[in-house]
């Protein structure tokens, strides 16, 4: 899907063709589009470059464009794995900036609706730097959420005995590795768009990329100590898990040793051999009840004391 973006008076407005200063949107292309970005100057090798799930954030410079390929975190609540990151093409090209990506993210919503008041599809640098921003932002809203979900996971494993708590903990670990691996790449790629200076134009593009960077830094930090935060929470729940597993077992124990005990009495005294009371006794049910009453009495305070129970 192609979306033709500019800003004019009143705003960012959505386009029916191409015109200067516009912002190309385009998501999962068709071959049908793939051939329109390439009518509009778009190498189609930097076009499968932005839709390749595993290719890592570079830039790459000529004399007539600059392409930038950053790495942005993708939410897949159904999946094995809740949260990974895919990659987002920035070209910018002649009088225009296109970005390319295998899905519609919020992002892009975002950056449409005016979050961010100065950004101008005609200032095509900056409106990269706003992206940088937004991808480092949408990266410290996920591991927030990321955080909630842990915390809450935390809640059920200490009442748990089974392995499905610790399964959802490593789905997240897993979230997190993929994010630290894109966030350290992204770094480098900033690092270099700041060496080559080609955003030093104006002083507010030079103090953007400083903030892009702090926040970039901050999520990579942030993901740093979730990651062992929840490293040393598996391996503590784990043991929880099996010392709760114990203190079942040990119940179960307990309460078939009290169970046993009444019939263990009845057994003794029901054999076909001479016995205390076996004389016909009219009490002697009621003295036989009574010693099996009291050996699981005493059976059951001694296993409360040693907190079987």
């Amino acid at each position: 899907m192609l979306t033709i973006y500019k800003t004019t008076e009143h705003g960012l407005e959505q386009l029916e063709s191409m015109a200067n200063g516009t912002w190309v949107k385009a998501i999962d292309p068709t071959p049908e589009e793939t051939q329109q970005l390439v009518n509009w100057g778009i190498d189609a090798e930097y076009i499968n470059y932005s839709l390749d799930l595993d290719e890592m954030p570079r830039i790459e410079r000529d004399d007539d464009y600059t392409f930038i390929l950053v790495r942005i975190p993708h939410r897949q609540p159904n999946d094995d794995i809740p949260y990974i990151t895919i990659p987002l093409g920035i070209m910018i090209k002649g009088n225009m900036i296109v970005t390319i990506c295998r899905y519609d993210k919020e992002m892009f919503k975002v950056l449409a609706n005016g979050k961010y008041r100065l950004l101008k599809t005609g200032k095509r640098y900056r409106f990269a730097l706003y992206i940088f921003l937004e991808t480092a932002t949408r990266y410290l809203t996920h591991l927030r959420e990321i955080n909630r979900m842990t915390e809450a996971i935390e809640d059920q494993l200490q009442k748990s005995t089974r392995n499905r708590e610790v399964l959802e903990l490593l789905k997240y670990q897993k979230s997190l590795t993929y994010f630290a691996t894109a966030l350290r790449a992204n770094e480098v790629m900033m690092e270099r768009v700041q060496r080559t200076q080609i955003f030093n134009y104006y002083e507010d593009d030079q103090d953007l990329l400083e903030d892009v960077l702090t926040e970039n830094q901050q999520a990579i930090q942030m993901t740093n100590i979730n990651t062992e935060i929840l490293s040393s929470m598996m391996d503590a729940f784990a043991s929880i898990i099996s010392n709760n597993l114990n203190g079942v077992m040990k119940a179960l124990a307990a309460l078939t040793i009290i169970v046993s005990l009444p019939g263990t009495v009845a057994g003794f005294f029901g054999m076909n051999v001479m016995l205390p009371l076996s004389d016909g006794n009219p009490t002697a049910f009621l003295v036989i009840f009574g010693i099996a009453l009291a050996l699981t009495a005493i059976a059951t305070f001694i296993f409360y004391k040693r907190d079987w129970f």
